[in-house]
């Protein structure tokens, strides 16, 4: 039988996190960062308190499935169409070609074996992280915070269906994974008209409504068998699970439209997700950074302002585009936090080492790099967006400031 005495260390971890910032309200961290940090601390490569053992690794592993789920739920496909999409698949697509010329550079360096993989690496933003920033900073709703969301959720989708599609820890080759990929589309778009089309019986709608909330929570029950399902039937077609988790999240989004029955639905998943399994995720690949190496390799500290140098090139430079029609200061703010990435970059680097395309050095300082970039990118884009308030209360206008 397993040990929880690992798991109960990091759920510590997970419940002490969010209460010292809380107790620090002026320290804007968020505390994903503090959690990977202190998953260092008790890890190996520091005080050597913490393994991952066979309990640490099941939880952490649902927790990256939810994490990847609760992603795939916060795109609003509703919102992906017009000159905004058009705006944010040429900016993803100018992400990765930047991405692909930086990753040769990395890999002429000996630092990474196939450029493909850095290019993926850097062309997501982390949209859990964009968007709560956004709303704090009462620009959601305008010009420049859906341009943002719109692109970072492009940026995340992508990103999510290229590395199922070219790294798969499966095996196979990239043409048997893209045929693989579009049957693996067409189960999906099958099951969800039929979740969506059950949504609709009269009966099967009241029943749910009965037993939504009492100890059934069948809301929830349905989600996460849709969600386990969805991971099943993706490493079925040789396809990573995150592919799985993130188009279960996206087909509970489209589906969970009218939510005036089940207000409190999405915040049941956010407390397991948020609550339980994410932060433990985090904490674990903490624990399993090869900070020792870093350490010891005084030249591979180099690598962590360059890989933070070109996160900031991959996604900021894109938002180049939308300078006429948001103006140049929102314009570097929405690139600052397209460049924002952390999980994706976690769970890009975990495959990148299992494949043998990474070293464990080089994937500790691409994620200290995403760490640099969580704290640093929206604090400046915040301070840029107050700049302009003031600003304009004064009468200027954003190019003569």
């Amino acid at each position: 039988m397993p040990s929880f005495g690992n798991l109960l260390i990091l759920t510590i971890i997970a419940l002490l996190a969010p209460l010292l910032l809380g107790l620090a309200p002026r320290l804007r961290i968020p505390s994903v960062v503090l959690e990977i940090v202190a998953g260092v601390i008790v890890g190996p490569s520091v005080l050597g308190l913490v393994r991952v053992d066979q309990a640490v690794q099941v939880v952490a592993l649902l927790g990256l499935a939810f994490l990847l789920f609760l992603a795939g739920l916060e795109v609003d496909f509703h919102r992906l169409r017009g000159p905004l999409l058009r705006v944010a698949l040429i900016g993803y697509v100018v992400s990765l070609a930047i991405g692909v010329a930086v990753g040769f550079s990395f890999g002429a360096a000996g630092w990474v074996r196939d450029p493909m993989l850095i290019a993926v690496a850097l062309s997501a933003t982390s949209l859990g992280l964009v968007v709560p920033v956004l709303k704090d900073a009462g620009r959601a709703d305008q010009a420049m915070g859906q341009t943002t969301i719109t692109a970072s959720s492009v940026a995340d989708f992508a990103a999510v269906v290229l590395l199922s599609l070219l790294f798969s820890t499966s095996g196979g080759s990239p043409g048997g994974r893209l045929v693989s990929l579009i049957v693996f589309v067409a189960f999906v778009a099958a099951i969800g008209m039929a979740v969506a089309l059950a949504g609709q019986s009269m009966r099967l709608g009241d029943l749910f409504l009965r037993l939504q909330d009492t100890t059934a929570e069948i809301r929830v029950r349905a989600a996460v068998v849709l969600l386990v399902a969805f991971v099943v039937l993706a490493e079925g077609f040789g396809l990573e699970s995150i592919l799985g988790a993130f188009l279960a999240g996206a087909v509970v989004g489209l589906v969970d439209r009218d939510s005036a029955t089940h207000p409190h639905f999405r915040t049941k998943l956010e407390a397991i997700g948020y609550g339980f399994l994410i932060p433990v995720f985090f904490v674990a690949s903490g624990v399993q950074l090869d900070l020792g190496g870093l350490i010891a390799t005084p030249s591979a500290w180099l690598r962590v302002p360059l890989f933070l140098l070109a996160l900031l090139l991959v996604r900021g430079a894109p938002a180049l585009l939308y300078q006429r029609s948001l103006g140049t200061r929102s314009s570097v703010a929405a690139g600052l936090l397209q460049a924002t990435s952390l999980p994706f970059l976690v769970a890009a680097t975990q495959i990148g080492v299992a494949l043998g395309l990474m070293t464990p050095v080089t994937a500790a300082a691409l994620i200290c790099a995403g760490l640099l970039s969580v704290l640093l990118f929206p604090a400046a884009a915040l301070a840029l967006l107050r700049k302009r308030v003031s600003s304009e209360r004064r009468g200027g206008t954003e190019e003569t400031t």
